[in-house]
């Protein structure tokens, strides 16, 4: 049987610094200085659109994938303030009653502009938002009414839920402000830029995992998980070899010159007809944002925040669809790994070279809730944010891991993220498996 060991896998030990995934298990005073750190990042990452888009007031244009900026910017205050100063059932954590009424905001139109159910994603390009100085403003009042709250609250699972909802819920914002700082070409200082590049890996041989049992998923308590990580449960997982790292763009060139984007044979039926719609526009010959990948040379040039950029062929293979990284395998004669193989191997196969943490990585799950009767329990729970998760059961594909943009203190190996198959904007790439 498999063993639970790395480091992680438990919510239960206290985190010495702010930029470790234990901070699942943060108590008041490590959240207090992991807010203000996430609100710092927040701004500063928004200070490179003041710069790349002050001629633009901000304007950029609109995108099924991404949020105006400024709408970005407020909605981190927004956040923090609905589930921590304006919620009187914030010390129940994960059991208050999420209709409950709200205190009002300290912004009177803040619903009107920030609340995702009274501004669609459609409405936001229209809105007429404040000027960044009293947004930035909003945002220090905020973090400032919820930090005074955490120094009074218990120090309990359940009275801190909303702090670490509310730090987890920035770090992932943040990180998508880098991706849309990807989609629209905008160009990042360059102490940004250096620290947002994948690495470069050395090939290392896959590796063979037995069959072993493995429990699935967070446990309820103690520490911070999210609803869809639970219950955690108990699973048989057959042999199986799996890539000890992400494909890399050395691999993923073979199967373009091999002709992968021109055999429908390759491809899932709904995956073909995804790529012949591509083609009647923008055209697809490799990963969103390559230019040239090079048949005789094995080039790849991709644009990376508006600048092309040869790409290493060390490095992960980055920007596709799910339809592309399951045409790969089957071209490649292997297939995406089930998400508890992911998770099995992430967290026992460290130490025999499982390296993850560069980019997402696509698994072959599609994103449901885990089985109840499997669990033995009562099964999935929504969380207090019950939009969270439930809305995009059976619809979306999961990825595991974190990217080069994720917070450190994000990448934790139970964390299931979930996107429609062909989302490709993302800093994502596969793995394959087979057996």
């Amino acid at each position: 049987m498999a063993t639970d060991s790395s480091p992680f896998s438990s919510a239960t030990s206290t985190p010495q610094v702010i930029d470790s995934p234990l901070m699942r298990s943060a108590g008041r005073e490590m959240l207090s200085l992991a807010l203000m750190d996430a609100r710092n990042h927040t701004l500063h990452l928004f200070s490179q659109y003041q710069l790349a888009l002050q001629d633009q007031d901000l304007q950029v244009p609109f995108a099924e994938t991404i949020n105006p900026p400024l709408w970005e910017l407020g909605h981190a205050g927004w956040f923090q303030e609905w589930w921590i100063g304006r919620n009187m059932q914030r010390s129940l954590g994960e059991m208050a009653d999420n209709s409950h009424t709200r205190l009002a905001s300290i912004e009177p139109e803040a619903d009107t502009w920030w609340h995702p159910a009274h501004a669609p994603h459609r409405q936001r390009w229209s809105q007429v938002l404040p000027a960044v100085d009293p947004i930035r403003a909003y945002l220090l009042d905020t973090l400032e009414c919820s930090l005074d709250l955490l120094e009074k609250t218990a120090d309990d699972d359940q009275a801190l839920y909303v702090y670490r909802l509310s730090l987890f819920h920035e770090d992932m914002q943040g990180e998508r402000l880098v991706q849309t700082a990807q989609t629209i070409g905008m160009p990042l200082e360059q102490a940004l830029r250096d620290a947002f590049v994948p690495a470069r890996l050395s090939s290392r041989e896959a590796l063979l995992m037995p069959a072993s049992s493995w429990k699935l998923g967070s446990k309820a308590a103690p520490g911070f998980s999210f609803d869809n990580e639970k219950p955690q449960h108990m699973v048989q997982v057959p042999e199986f070899e799996i890539d000890a790292q992400p494909v890399s763009w050395a691999q993923y060139v073979e199967f373009v010159d091999d002709g992968g984007y021109d055999r429908a044979e390759l491809w899932q039926p709904d995956g073909w007809r995804w790529l012949q719609g591509l083609a009647a526009g923008e055209g697809r010959r490799g990963p969103r944002y390559v230019d040239q990948i090079g048949v005789a040379s094995g080039a790849v040039m991709q644009t990376r925040f508006g600048q092309p950029m040869r790409m290493h062929g060390g490095q992960p293979a980055m920007h596709m669809s799910w339809w592309e990284a399951d045409a790969w395998c089957r071209w490649a004669g292997r297939r995406l790994p089930a998400e508890a193989e992911w998770e099995l191997a992430a967290h026992t196969a460290g130490g025999r070279g499982f390296r993850w943490g560069d980019v997402w990585e696509w698994t072959a799950s599609s994103f449901r809730p885990y089985d109840s009767s499997a669990a033995g329990s009562a099964g999935f729970m929504p969380g207090p944010n019950s939009d969270y998760s439930q809305p995009f059961f059976g619809t979306h594909k999961v990825l595991r891991g974190a990217s080069f943009a994720t917070r450190a203190r994000m990448k934790h190996a139970k964390f299931r993220r979930f996107c429609l198959p062909e989302r490709d904007e993302l800093f994502c790439g596969f793995r394959s498996c087979a057996l």
